[in-house]
This record gives C-alpha cells, sequence and structure tokens, in this order.
C-alpha cells in the first residue's frame, strides 16, 4: 500500500507541474545550405551557381528550392527559379532560356548553371532550400557573381591556318600573275612550207636568214638573262648591214 502511494504521489507531482505550464521540450530540426561566396567567370561562359544542403530529415516531395538575384546596382531581391517535385525554369525576364537546373534533392544538390553569362547579370545570388518539418537553421545562402569582359586573342594555331589556306595560295597567284606579266610567253609558229637551211637556194639564202632572226627575236626577259658574249653577238647581227643579192650571185 505504501509502494502504490508513492507511486501516485510521483505521477500526481508531474501532472502538477504540467498543469503549471512545463512541458518536455521535443526535438528540433534543423537544416544548413551552404554555396561560395564569390563567384568569377568570363562574358559568354557558362557558369555554375553551386548550392548544397544538409538536413536533418530525409527530403520529400514537401521540398522546395528557390533562386533569388539582386542586381549589382541594388533594389529588391528577384525570384527567377523555383524547384517543387519538378524545376520551374524562368520563361520570361532577364535569366529566360538561360537556366539549367542541376540540383540532386537526395545528394543535398540545389545547384544551376547560368548560361550565357553578360555583363548586367554581375549581383548576388540566393538559393534558398525548405524541407519540412526542418524550420530552423541556416536555409538561404549567398554568391556574389562577377561576369568581366573576355579579353580578345589569337592563338598561334589560328595564324598558321590563316597563311596556310588563305596567306600563301594568294601570295603564289600573285606571284605567277606578276611574271606572266613581266615575261609573257614566246608565240611559236612555224610556216608550213619551212624548209631546212640546205635546200634554202643561193639566192634566198640572205632571206631565210632575215626571217630567222625576225622569228627568233628574244624578249626582255632573254636580253636580262643573256650573257655578255651573247649579246654582244645580238646586237653585232642586228646591226649587220644588208647584203645586196646582186653582189651576192656573181661571187658564186
Amino acid at each position: 500500500m505504501r509502494r502504490l502511494r508513492q507511486g501516485s504521489f510521483a505521477a500526481d507531482a508531474v501532472w502538477l507541474l504540467c498543469a503549471l505550464g512545463c512541458s518536455v521540450p521535443p526535438l528540433v530540426a534543423s537544416i544548413s545550405v551552404s554555396s561560395p561566396p564569390e563567384v568569377h567567370a568570363f562574358s559568354g561562359d557558362a557558369v555554375k551557381l553551386s548550392c548544397a544542403f544538409t538536413s536533418t530529415s530525409r527530403p520529400t516531395s514537401k521540398m522546395t528550392v528557390d533562386w533569388s538575384y539582386r542586381p549589382q546596382s541594388g533594389g529588391p531581391p528577384q525570384a527567377f527559379f523555383h524547384f517543387s517535385s519538378r524545376a520551374f525554369l524562368p520563361s520570361d525576364g532577364q535569366f529566360a532560356g538561360r537556366i539549367q537546373w542541376q540540383g540532386t534533392p537526395a545528394r543535398g544538390e540545389a545547384s544551376i548553371t547560368l548560361i550565357n553569362a553578360t555583363l548586367s547579370d554581375n549581383g548576388t545570388f540566393t538559393c534558398s532550400v525548405r524541407n519540412p518539418p526542418d524550420v530552423h537553421g541556416s536555409p538561404t545562402s549567398h554568391t556574389v557573381l562577377t561576369v568581366t569582359p573576355k579579353a580578345i586573342s589569337v592563338r598561334f594555331s589560328d595564324v598558321a591556318v590563316l597563311l596556310v589556306f588563305i596567306l600563301l595560295p594568294s601570295g603564289v597567284i600573285t606571284i605567277i600573275l606578276i611574271g606572266q606579266i613581266i615575261c609573257p610567253k614566246k608565240k611559236h609558229s612555224q610556216s608550213k612550207a619551212y624548209r631546212s637551211p640546205i635546200e634554202v637556194t643561193e639566192g634566198e639564202e640572205y632571206d631565210v636568214r632575215q626571217q630567222e632572226v625576225k622569228e627568233k627575236r628574244p624578249t626582255c626577259c632573254d636580253l636580262y638573262f643573256m650573257d655578255s658574249d651573247d649579246e654582244e653577238e645580238y646586237y653585232s647581227i642586228d646591226k649587220k648591214p644588208p647584203v645586196d643579192e646582186g653582189y651576192a650571185e656573181s661571187q658564186f
């Protein structure tokens, strides 16, 4: 009887404390979100905005991910991405068609990729993750994106390809054309009634020689590359006075 009375007294004491407002504190659920504080990129690059989270509860269908952006010039943040069981990509605004979902909630990943970064994208990106019943902790994280213009650089391979396939053939063709203008080709034309010097009669010897000299008159290029001895012989033949046909016949 004494033990029952002691047990009932303890139960009555607990009931009295609860009636006065005392309660046993429940387990507190918490979530933590992290992302790099700064990200640098060049204009036109694809930038990955990383966001990772840890939660005391397993991700469920109630888990949500939100991304917002605040311009570098200031102003209120603008929400542009939402995830709840599936990704809702922006259909209008500054980031329309430029966001890709890279998250895997089961692995604590809530990252996105910004395609074709521009200078107007400079600002602060905020990742916010909620996974009920986790209501405490740090559900948001911030990343400052800095986009700079891409420097124009020409690689050696580009220069080599340009020289080989464009400039070199053009130079060769130009040299060939200049050579054809300065040194034109000889027009070889032979008469159908051409006879060898042996078959030429005595009276036609001088005429045949004059005809051969006229046909074989050198061009400017031939005179340029001609030796000194050949040049003297050419000018001596060219300046030789004509021989009287009657005088030549009298000697024979």
